[in-house]
């Protein structure tokens, strides 16, 4: 967009120029206060003038929008690296929880002695609850993953 803007006027001040060549030519005295110059084109250093501020603004610009994005970038990189350091302390106390149910169906196998099918059954579901949540957080990990590049 900033380059179309940027187009649009400079074709629209070489227009200006090509239909007032006569009036920018014009020769003037120009006085800066310590120098004074005669037969000077001030048309044309006004025109210059322009042309040079519209560059300037056009890559001043250029430059806020590049500074934007690489805030925009620091921002992301900030976002998954607290994402990979939640994920490693979620895995954490998944590892601390499943550690201290193993203890505990342990404890229970042991005390109930007969009813071991139970403990078993119990622990094969919490296996299978364990992979099942793993997938789902792998998945979540690769769509954020996704997401912010």
């Amino acid at each position: 967009m900033r380059t179309i803007v940027l187009i649009i006027m400079l074709v629209l001040l070489a227009i200006f120029a090509m239909l007032n060549t006569n009036s920018l030519m014009f020769p003037h005295t120009l006085s800066l206060g310590f120098v004074t110059y005669r037969e000077v084109p001030i048309g044309l250093i006004l025109l210059i003038v322009a042309v040079v501020c519209t560059l300037v603004f056009y890559f001043w610009a250029g430059l806020t929008g590049l500074r934007a994005q690489a805030d925009s970038a620091k921002l992301l990189r900030d976002m998954e690296a607290l994402r990979v350091s939640l994920d490693q302390q979620e895995g954490n106390r998944f590892a601390l929880l499943q550690s201290h149910l193993d203890e505990r169906f342990r404890a229970l196998e042991a005390a109930r002695g007969g009813a071991g099918a139970d403990v078993s059954a119990l622990t094969g579901r919490v296996d299978a609850l364990q992979k099942d949540m793993n997938l789902q957080l792998a998945q979540m990990d690769d769509y954020l993953k996704s997401k912010l590049g």
